[in-house]
C-alpha cells in the first residue's frame, strides 16, 4: 500500500484520470462523431486533458473543498 502521505497526489491523480476520461471522450464525439480512427483520436486527447487535468485538480481541490464548506451550512 502507498502511505497515507501521498493521499492528495493519489486523489489528483485519480479524480484528473477519471475526469479526463470522460470529458475527453464526450468532447472528441460532440465534435467529431464516431469517425474511423475514433478511439486512437481519443487516446491522444485524453493523454493531452490528462496532463491538464492533474496539476488543476491538485491545486484546485483545496480550494474547491474550502469554498464548498464556506457555502454549506452545518
Amino acid at each position: 500500500m502507498i502511505p497515507v502521505k501521498f493521499y492528495k497526489y493519489i486523489f489528483a491523480f485519480i479524480m484528473s484520470a477519471f475526469m479526463a476520461f470522460f470529458m475527453s471522450f464526450v468532447l472528441t464525439y460532440l465534435n467529431l462523431g464516431f469517425v474511423d480512427g475514433f478511439v486512437k483520436i481519443w487516446l491522444a486527447a485524453y493523454i493531452k486533458a490528462l496532463m491538464v487535468a492533474y496539476p488543476v485538480i491538485f491545486f484546485i481541490a483545496p480550494l474547491a473543498a474550502k469554498l464548498a464548506h464556506s457555502i454549506c451550512s452545518k
